[in-house]
């Protein structure tokens, strides 16, 4: 039989406490499977000021408080303490600090912790808060605190590259725009909405001073809002507009292309088109030999989507040469043929490149693209689909960067 001056002592070596902390009972309910740790002070003793760390005398105590704490076997364990106040000659009154949990948090160190190697390795927030035992808005909490800490605790470190780009948030035209290091895979921030405003205000309260000198090319979309933010905020760094956003405007043209075609022979009762556009829109060096054969059959020399797509994988040839002049020679080549094709769609496109042509020639010097952060979108899709959505853009802002931002969360 363990007497209770044992078990009192067990659990304060286990919580790792030292005077004038002290363990005064513990309350074991069997029926609800929970354990009570109850945490005192012993009388006369004194405690660190929280500001200036001089020890001083105790002046009262709070109110109740209650933390949760690793579970004991399968009891739910909590600690329980009337926070002692002291009286600091210089602070004036204030709340001691408990050497189990940090401020404001209603769980301990270890149990937070322990709740976020869970929430990294649980498949969802549904999951993780019936392991652990708690609602969503605990986890949250638990995962706010976390992001907290490890923006607080981010260096100034030189970066180099950055990307931005948007990703929908809720259901319909609802966006954030988002910031990464290209260099390192990670997400830096977030921000409500894509425009100019929104992306000028990330920028500026993502980098610090010396991070906006060290910036040397941004990789980006040809949207206007982003580019004008880039420009203003960090005018050194070079706009890089990289090939997967070319690929996807010329995709884009050759599916419309496609889709006007297969309209009118249709309409005419021929099929030629139906079901073909995969093909048109997927690398040819990853079709299959069915894909191959299906291709051979469409004579698209007597296509229009078959010149469209023709321009589309001529371009590819852009990408390999190394010097800007001879670049340039190419694109005016390309962009005679893709401006007399008579293809609507590829002509508004060629304009479209011909406008940003110097941040598409950027990406020769740099060799940066958006993939690092269009990785980080697709496993930022499934941390959105994971938690089925979320209510408000604070929550998803926190899981992105819990899970894709590299911080220190620990406390």
């Amino acid at each position: 039989m363990i007497n209770t001056q044992t078990l009192s002592n067990h659990y304060e070596q286990m919580l790792n406490l030292t005077k004038p902390w002290t363990v005064s009972a513990v309350d074991l309910d069997t029926v609800n499977l929970r354990l009570t740790i109850r945490v005192g002070t012993i009388q006369g003793e004194k405690l660190p000021c929280p500001t200036c760390g001089r020890p001083c005398s105790m002046e009262d105590h709070r109110e109740e408080r209650a933390w949760r704490h690793l579970d004991t076997m399968q009891f739910e364990t909590g600690i329980v303490c009337r926070t002692p106040r002291i009286s600091c000659p210089e602070h004036g009154i204030l709340s001691a600090d408990v050497p189990w949990a940090g401020a404001y948090s209603r769980f301990t160190e270890l149990f937070e912790r322990f709740a976020i190697d869970v929430l990294k390795a649980a498949q969802s927030v549904k999951a993780a808060a019936g392991i652990l035992r708690l609602s969503w808005d605990q986890i949250h909490e638990i995962r706010k605190r976390a992001v907290e800490r490890g923006l607080a605790r981010r260096k100034d470190e030189t970066i180099k590259h950055l990307g931005i780009d948007e990703k929908n948030f809720l259901k319909g035209h609802s966006y954030v725009s988002l910031i990464t290091d290209l260099d390192q895979g990670r997400v830096l921030d977030l921000a409500p909405d894509r425009d100019e405003a929104g992306a000028q205000s990330l920028l500026n309260s993502a980098l610090s001073a010396s991070q906006k000198e060290s910036v040397e090319a941004v990789a980006m979309d040809m949207w206007p809002a982003f580019m004008k933010a880039t420009t203003d905020s960090i005018p050194k760094a070079t706009i890089v507009h990289d090939k997967y956003h070319v690929a996807t405007y010329l995709g884009k043209a050759v599916d419309m292309v496609r889709r006007k075609e297969n309209s009118h022979m249709i309409k005419d009762g021929i099929n030629t088109l139906k079901g073909t556009k995969y093909l048109w829109l997927t690398n040819p060096d990853i079709w299959s030999d069915k894909d191959k054969a299906s291709f051979r059959q469409l004579a698209i020399d007597e296509l229009k989507v078959g010149r469209a797509w023709a321009l589309k994988e001529l371009f590819k040839h852009f990408w390999n040469y190394r010097y800007v002049g001879a670049a340039e020679t190419f694109f005016r080549r390309w962009y005679f043929r893709a401006t007399h094709s008579r293809l609507k769609p590829m002509i508004d496109t060629a304009k479209t490149l011909k406008r940003h042509l110097c941040g598409i020639l950027a990406y020769l010097k740099h060799r940066i693209t958006n993939a690092v952060t269009e990785g980080l979108n697709s496993k930022i899709q499934i941390i959105k689909s994971n938690a089925s959505g979320f209510r408000n853009f604070q929550n998803y802002r926190a899981a992105i960067l819990f899970h894709c931002g590299k911080l220190s969360l620990y406390p």
